[in-house]
């Protein structure tokens, strides 16, 4: 048996305390910047809030007022701020719906606001594919162009609950439900983009919980229909797989992280919080091995955002000419960003792209229950 010397071994354990040292230092730093707000290379910082990020655009598009946007989970949250703040800026709002209701509400808050702003309810359950094909057809029924799509719905639940394609329910509804209506209306975004000469752009909001994905926890059928279930975990899957979807569109299409923002998702799951926004100061308690939810709710309680800084992402990569031609790309404050390595992964993404496809038209081939 090789027995180390003892000087190599307190080497090493110096050049790991250095090492560990450095990575806490950069981290707070980082930390220290968001806190602060400070502006990066585009400008803007985490301070930043939706209306500041438009109204400094310069009119990065040739006129807001010939666009038109279709803009998911718009009801309430981010979605409701992003889809006050582009109608505001005469931008025309197309809103996918579940309860037509909220969606009425939402239409008045905003034209009470703006007179002018034109927005269209249409219905939609972002969980089933037949909806989804419902939508899109309904949608392009009207002959409207469509420049600007943002997938910003998501859903989070503890519970174990599965869609009526038999698909668990969070996955269902914050990926394959967003992958199918981004190709539904591909074709359509092209159309309009040759025609204006205006660039498409679409906008997949996701979340730095990403990272907290192992590669060898990303299998697509455990997804689909998982033997156990993880809230938190579920989320991140999803939202890792928003990000590979951006990587594999044949349009500008790029991943938004929007911040620490006061939602009801947050207000609802104490447990949420600590995972899914997971911000420079909760990387302190994992590199150091150990996790205290009381301890990283309450850093990330103090780092919340408001609804508007947290659209400000979204509305900034759906309108910014600083971004003319950029795709691919992961945006965090306003800023391009550094996502994990797994969401970097061409061939991951590939991968993902097939399954999805050949599950979306194996399923859309089937006929349902209720139809038989």
């Amino acid at each position: 048996m090789c027995v180390l010397p003892s000087i190599y071994i307190h080497s090493c354990v110096v050049l790991l305390r250095k090492v560990v040292s450095c990575r806490l230092t950069m981290i707070m730093k980082e930390g220290l910047r968001y806190l602060a707000g400070v502006a990066g290379p585009s400008g803007y910082g985490s301070n930043s809030t939706a209306e500041q990020v438009t109204q400094d655009c310069s009119c990065p598009l040739p006129s807001h007022h010939h666009l038109t946007a279709i803009v998911t989970g718009a009801t309430s949250g981010i979605g409701a701020e992003t889809a006050r703040v582009l109608a505001k800026r005469g931008v025309r709002i197309v809103v996918p719906v579940r309860d037509l209701k909220k969606g009425a509400q939402l239409k008045e808050r905003i034209q009470k606001e703006s007179p002018e702003a034109k927005i269209i309810l249409l219905e939609i359950d972002l969980s089933s594919f037949a909806s989804i094909k419902r939508f899109c057809s309904e949608f392009l029924s009207l002959n409207l162009p469509l420049n600007i799509l943002i997938n910003n719905a998501g859903k989070f639940s503890n519970k174990l609950e599965f869609s009526e394609d038999k698909i668990e329910m969070t996955f269902a509804t914050n990926y394959l439900g967003h992958f199918l209506l981004t190709e539904l209306l591909l074709e359509k975004m092209i159309e309009t983009s040759a025609k204006t000469g205006t660039q498409g752009r679409i906008v997949n909001v996701s979340s730095v919980i990403h990272s907290w994905v192992e590669r060898d926890n990303f299998y697509f059928n455990q997804m689909l229909q998982p033997n156990k279930h993880s809230g938190t975990h579920t989320y991140a899957q999803s939202k890792l797989a928003n990000i590979l979807h951006a990587r594999r569109a044949n349009v500008t299409i790029n991943a938004v992280h929007p911040g620490i923002v006061k939602t009801e998702i947050i207000r609802d799951h104490k447990g949420f919080i600590t995972g899914m926004h997971a911000v420079p100061f909760c990387f302190i308690f994992r590199t150091c091995g150990h996790i205290e939810l009381h301890s990283l709710f309450f850093v990330a309680c103090k780092l919340l955002k408001s609804t508007s800084q947290g659209a400000s992402t979204t509305c900034y990569v759906a309108l910014s000419q600083k971004i003319e031609g950029v795709s691919g790309s992961y945006f965090a404050d306003c800023n391009e960003s550094c996502c994990s390595s797994l969401a970097n992964d061409e061939s991951e993404a590939l991968q993902l792209w097939k399954q999805t496809r050949a599950l979306i038209n194996r399923k859309l081939r089937q006929p349902r229950a209720k139809d038989l």
